[in-house]
C-alpha cells in the first residue's frame, strides 16, 4: 500500500517526530558566530556550508537583469497572473482605523502602521520556491513596509533566476545571497551591511526553523513552521485521480511531509472501494511523476481511514488542525460549517491545493503541526501594527477620574491614582 489504511484511531493523526535537539547546539553556534562576527562570519559560513566565499553578500542589479532575461516568457506571464490575484486578495484586507467615543469626552482609536524592516527567507533546497517570494513580498509591499530584504542561499554564488525575477517584480529592496541559520541570525541581529529586521518571515529546513525559534526572543517571527501537510476528505463523488494528486502534491514536498485521507462512507465496504481507486491512481502517478525519494518516506508516516458520519469527520478535522484541508465531498459546504481548525481550506472537486500554493490569491505561508488551532496564516495583517490612541477632554477625565482612582488604589499603585486625581482638582 502506498498510503497505510486502517480503521480510524487517534494515533493515526500523530505527526512525524520533529525533534531538533540534535541540531540545537549547532544552530546556536551559528547564530553566535554571526552575532559576533558580522559580515565576515556570513562569508565564512557560506564557504563552509555552500562551498563558495562571496566577495559581495548582496545580489547586484546586473545579476537581476541577467536572471530576468533568462526566465521564460511563459513563466513571466504566470507570475504576473499570480501577482495580480495575490495583490487583489491582500490589498482588500487593509483594515480601517477605528475611532470610538467610549464615554463623553473620551475618544479611543487605533493607528495602523506598517512594520518598517522585514526579512523574508526563501529556501533554496530541492525546489526553488519563487512562489513564496510572491506570497511574502507582495503583502509586505501592499502593507507599506519600507525596507524589504530577502535572503536565499546561492549555489556557487548564483541564485535561482526565477527567485530573482519574482523578487524584482514584487518590490524587494535587497537580496542577501546567504541561506540557513546564518541568514536568520543576520536578520535578527544585523551586521555591518545589514540593519536588523523587525520581523522575519518564511519557511525553511530544520536549521532555519530552529534558528527562527531561537531568535524569536529578540525579534518577531511569522510562525514556527513544521513539515508540509494536507488532509483530504473524500467520498464516493470524489474523482480518485484528483484525490491522489492532491495527496501527492504535499507528499512530494519532503520526506517529513504528511498526508491524511479521510474517506466519508456509509460502511467499510464502500470505504474500501473508494480507497482502492485512489490508491491505484496514486501508484500510477508516483511512477509517472517521480520524486519518489520524497514521496515514499512521506507516505510511510501518513494515513488513510474510513469515517462513517459528517460529525465524526468534522471532529477529526478539528482534532488534526491541518495546514491544508481539501473537502472534496458531495456537499463540501456542509462540512465547512463545522470546521474550526485549518490553515487554508479548498472546497469541492475543482479546488486543488496547488491553486492556493500559486495563483488563486490566498497566502500559502500557513500554520503546521497543529498550530492552526490557535494561529492564522500570513496575511496583510502580518505586516501591520496597530497602535492604540486615546484622547481625553477635561470633562472626560473628570468623569472617569473616580473609576481610575478606585481601581488604582485597590492595586496599590498610588502614582496612577494621583495622575488622575491631580487632573480632577478644582482649578485645573
Amino acid at each position: 500500500m502506498l498510503l497505510p489504511y486502517s480503521e480510524y484511531s487517534s494515533r493515526l493523526l500523530k505527526r512525524p517526530a520533529d525533534n531538533d535537539d540534535d541540531i540545537a547546539e549547532a544552530v546556536k553556534a551559528i547564530i553566535d558566530e554571526v552575532r559576533t562576527g558580522g559580515d565576515d562570519a556570513l562569508r565564512n559560513l557560506a564557504e563552509r556550508f555552500d562551498g563558495w566565499r562571496p566577495d559581495g553578500l548582496f545580489v547586484t542589479d546586473e545579476e537581476i537583469r541577467e536572471a530576468s532575461a533568462s526566465v521564460p516568457s511563459e513563466l513571466k506571464e504566470a507570475i504576473a497572473e499570480a501577482k495580480k490575484n495575490i495583490l487583489a486578495f491582500h490589498e482588500a484586507q487593509m483594515p480601517e482605523e477605528e475611532c470610538v467615543e467610549t464615554a463623553s469626552g473620551v475618544v479611543c482609536s487605533r493607528k495602523i502602521v506598517p512594520i518598517e524592516r522585514v526579512g523574508l527567507y526563501i529556501p533554496g533546497g530541492t525546489a526553488p520556491l519563487f512562489s513564496t517570494v510572491l506570497m511574502l513580498a507582495l503583502p509586505a509591499k501592499a502593507a507599506g513596509c519600507s525596507d524589504i530584504m530577502l535572503a536565499t542561499p546561492a549555489r556557487n554564488g548564483v541564485v535561482n533566476p526565477a527567485i530573482l525575477y519574482a523578487a524584482s517584480v514584487s518590490g524587494v529592496d535587497r537580496i542577501l545571497k546567504v541561506g540557513g541559520a546564518q541568514a536568520i541570525a543576520a536578520f535578527a541581529f544585523g551586521t555591518e551591511s545589514i540593519v536588523r529586521r523587525d520581523k522575519i518571515f518564511g519557511p525553511g529546513n530544520r536549521f532555519v526553523s530552529r534558528a527562527k525559534e531561537l531568535v524569536s526572543k529578540y525579534t518577531a517571527i511569522d510562525m514556527i513552521a513544521g513539515p508540509s501537510e494536507v488532509m483530504v476528505a473524500a467520498d464516493s463523488s470524489t474523482d480518485p485521480e484528483f484525490a491522489a494528486l492532491d495527496l501527492l502534491s504535499q507528499a512530494e514536498h519532503g520526506k517529513d511531509s504528511q498526508v491524511i485521507l479521510a474517506i466519508r462512507a456509509e460502511d467499510r465496504m464502500e470505504a474500501d472501494g473508494i480507497y482502492a481507486r485512489i490508491e491505484e491512481e496514486m501508484e500510477k502517478a508516483v511512477k509517472r511523476l517521480g520524486r519518489s525519494e520524497y514521496v515514499l518516506p512521506s507516505l510511510s508516516h501518513s494515513a488513510a481511514f474510513p469515517v462513517y458520519s459528517d460529525e465524526m469527520l468534522v471532529d477529526i478535522i478539528n482534532e488534526y488542525a491541518p495546514e491544508h484541508l481539501i473537502i472534496s465531498t458531495r456537499e463540501p459546504e456542509a462540512i465547512l460549517e463545522g470546521v474550526r481548525n485549518a490553515g487554508s481550506i479548498f472546497l469541492g472537486s475543482w479546488s486543488p491545493e496547488s491553486a492556493g500554493d500559486y495563483a488563486s490569491g490566498t497566502n500559502h505561508t500557513l500554520p503546521t503541526s497543529g498550530w492552526a488551532r490557535s494561529s492564522s496564516g500570513v496575511s496583510l495583517d502580518s505586516f501591520l501594527k496597530k497602535i492604540t490612541v486615546q484622547k481625553l477632554a477635561r470633562d472626560g477625565i473628570r468623569k472617569l477620574g473616580k473609576t481610575i482612582v478606585t481601581m488604582a488604589e485597590a492595586e496599590g499603585l498610588w502614582a496612577h491614582s494621583e495622575a488622575a486625581k491631580v487632573r480632577c482638582r478644582d482649578g485645573n
